[in-house]
Order: structure tokens, then C-alpha cells, then sequence
């Protein structure tokens, strides 16, 4: 571990934001606070408990254009010929093109509770056959993690078995100290990043890396029922009674962390005598929308609002870790935060361990 201040910190990151794109916390308002990518480190929020949005959008775009076609069509003695013959007349030339990252990425402060939502979307995204967008995103990426100095009072990881200052899944981690940070390299990708601190860096006193390990976290309050737990209350009347609140307004999906329900769809976005321009659009979906599961015919398998509502905490807590292995809840509090007729997630998850 090393130690440094804040204004070695500043100038690390100067040196990271010259040579790749910068992603970190700001101030987008009084109350909100969002990940963006930065051009000097003064624009960056360094005291903050939790970002209003977590920073999934960076590996999982709300929208992005997964490929683009573009068809055009040949005329006579154009370049289409081939082996001597002229091409044929109307014959179209078509263009796909995929986007990619142009630089490097640095995901700077960001929390444990979201580096473990992005593990959780590992065992999925990058199962063969794995997302090849998401997998670019996740290589080019380099994780500059900051721990937790106190726990907000929606936040419940530790219930989950996580905790406010876990570096797994870091790059590099820091931990707040007087005057500065203490810093632990973690990874290869982490050497690369810090290596510019070389003359920078002094060695972490001993009695600062020593209380960061002495803190002490509130115990958790609950635990996770069982699969057999969640298998006996399916078809508990108490989600129609949680469903009577939800408004479907779908916002718990949207700012949740570890969803990844998504829609595709193609899209004419130019159109000319001769050229057609086609974009393949991947978009969040959510599990809370009325048409989430209808198939051709119309058939909807979960047409009741219960049906939908109950369907979120078994994925989070029953399907998603048989399938794949790691809750698709990490505790970080936002949905009980943002949901506007208070369906918590932390009291559904006492209910069903009660009932």
C-alpha cells in the first residue's frame, strides 16, 4: 500500500485524463449526482456517500447502436463490376459497420456495491456466448475504486454478505485517510495506472493503514431467504397486496445496477433516392412494463401487475443466482430511495423470510 495526498491525486488523474477517458463522479444538480466523463480533475465530486445513478451505463448503454448498415444502390458501370462484367443494374452495395471504443477507460471513486453489480453482469454478459460490446467495454476498463467511509442509511449490502471497503473486483482501491488516500494496487490492469505514481507515492504510515482495517461495519439486519423459502411463497397472496402500490413507473429497473433486460430494435434513420440508412438499436427494457413478456399472438404469461412486481425479487434472489451464481442484488439502496409509493426491497426480503 502507499499513501497519497490530494494533490498527488489531482495530478494522477491529469496525467490519466491525457491518456484515457475519464469517468467520475459530479455534481448535476443540488441532490444529483451522476458519473461522466471528466476533462480536469477539479470537475470531479472526491466527498459524496452514493451516486444518484450507478455507472452500468458505461458497459451497458441505455442506448446504443450495436451495428449500423448502410445499403447503396449501384448504377450501370459503377464499381461493382467484377471479372470483366458490368454490375448489375439496381444491385445494392451494403456497408455494417460495429462501433468501438477510441480510447482506454478509467471508472474513477466508484463504489464496491457497484463493482459487485458489475460481476454480477459477468456471470451472465460474459458467459460464451459472451456480449461482445459488454466484453469490450469491461477489458478497456480500468476500476479505480473508493471505499465506503460510512454506510447511507438505504444501504444494506452488508445484509447481503458484502461490505463498505471490499476491494474485490477492483483494479485499484483507495481508502480515505487525513490529508490523503491510502492506496492498494490490486491487479495488472491497477500496476499500469499507478505506475506514473512511482515518483509521486510515499509509503502509507503504518497507524493510517492500520485503523483503515480496524472499522467496523454494522451487522447485518437480515439474511437473504433460501431458494426453498422463495419456491413456498410463490403464490402468496401478499404480492397482489404489494402490487396494489407499484405504478409500474419501471424506475427500480432503470437505476438498479445489476438489470439488464433489453429491447432490440432496427431503425430507417436516412433515406435518400439510392441509400437507406439502418441503425440496430439495444435499449433498457424493464421486467415492470405491461408488455415485457408478450409474445406473437398477444399472449402475456405475466399480464398482472403481481405477476410482474413478484417476477423482479425472484430474479434478484431466486432465479438469477441459479442460473448464473451471484445475487442480482448488491444492496446498494437506490430503488428503496427512488420508488415513489415505498416498495422496499429490504422489507420484501424480511416479509418473505416471515410469512
Amino acid at each position: 500500500m502507499n499513501f497519497i495526498t490530494d494533490a498527488q491525486l489531482r495530478g494522477w488523474l491529469a496525467h490519466l485524463i491525457a491518456e484515457r477517458t475519464v469517468i467520475a463522479p459530479c455534481r448535476a444538480g443540488e441532490d444529483l449526482l451522476l458519473y461522466q466523463p471528466v476533462q480536469d480533475p477539479e470537475a470531479i465530486c472526491y466527498d459524496f456517500g452514493r451516486s444518484t445513478v450507478s455507472p452500468r451505463e458505461f458497459f451497458l448503454p441505455a442506448t446504443e447502436a450495436l451495428l449500423t448498415v448502410e445499403r447503396v444502390r449501384q448504377a450501370a458501370g459503377g464499381d461493382g463490376a467484377t471479372a470483366g462484367k458490368a454490375p448489375i443494374v439496381g444491385q445494392w452495395e451494403v456497408t455494417v459497420t460495429e462501433p468501438h471504443l477510441e480510447r482506454d477507460q478509467v471508472l474513477f471513486a466508484v463504489r464496491p456495491c457497484d463493482v459487485h453489480a458489475l460481476t454480477a453482469l459477468d456471470a451472465l454478459l460474459l458467459k460464451e456466448p459472451a456480449d461482445a460490446y459488454y466484453a469490450e467495454r469491461r477489458t478497456r476498463t480500468t476500476l479505480i475504486g473508493l471505499a465506503c467511509e460510512q454506510m447511507g442509511p438505504s444501504c444494506f449490502c452488508t445484509s447481503l454478505g458484502l461490505s463498505p471497503d471490499d476491494g474485490a473486483g477492483m483494479d485499484v482501491m483507495l481508502y480515505r485517510a487525513e490529508g490523503g488516500y491510502i492506496l492498494e494496487t490490486l491487479t495488472d490492469k491497477g500496476k499500469s495506472a499507478v505506475a506514473v505514481l512511482a515518483a509521486l507515492a510515499d509509503q502509507a504510515p503504518a497507524d493510517v493503514a492500520g485503523s483503515r482495517l480496524q472499522r467496523a461495519w454494522p451487522q447485518a439486519a437480515y439474511r437473504v431467504p433460501p431458494r426453498a423459502v422463495w419456491t413456498e411463497r410463490f403464490n402468496d397472496p401478499y404480492w397482489a397486496g404489494l402490487a396494489e402500490r407499484c405504478l409500474s413507473c419501471k424506475i427500480c429497473s432503470y437505476i438498479c445496477p445489476t438489470c439488464r433486460c433489453f429491447d432490440v430494435r432496427d431503425y430507417t434513420v436516412a433515406r435518400a433516392a439510392g441509400y437507406e440508412k439502418i441503425e440496430r438499436l439495444r435499449c433498457w427494457d424493464s421486467c415492470m412494463a405491461e408488455g415485457y413478456r408478450r409474445i406473437a399472438g398477444g399472449h402475456n404469461p405475466r399480464a398482472a401487475k403481481a405477476q410482474r412486481l413478484r417476477n423482479r425479487f425472484y430474479c434478484k434472489f431466486d432465479y438469477y443466482p441459479a442460473d448464473f451464481g451471484p445475487l442480482a442484488c448488491v444492496g446498494c439502496g437506490r430503488c428503496v430511495d427512488q420508488c415513489p409509493v415505498n416498495v422496499d426491497i429490504t422489507e420484501v426480503l424480511q416479509d418473505v423470510a416471515a410469512r
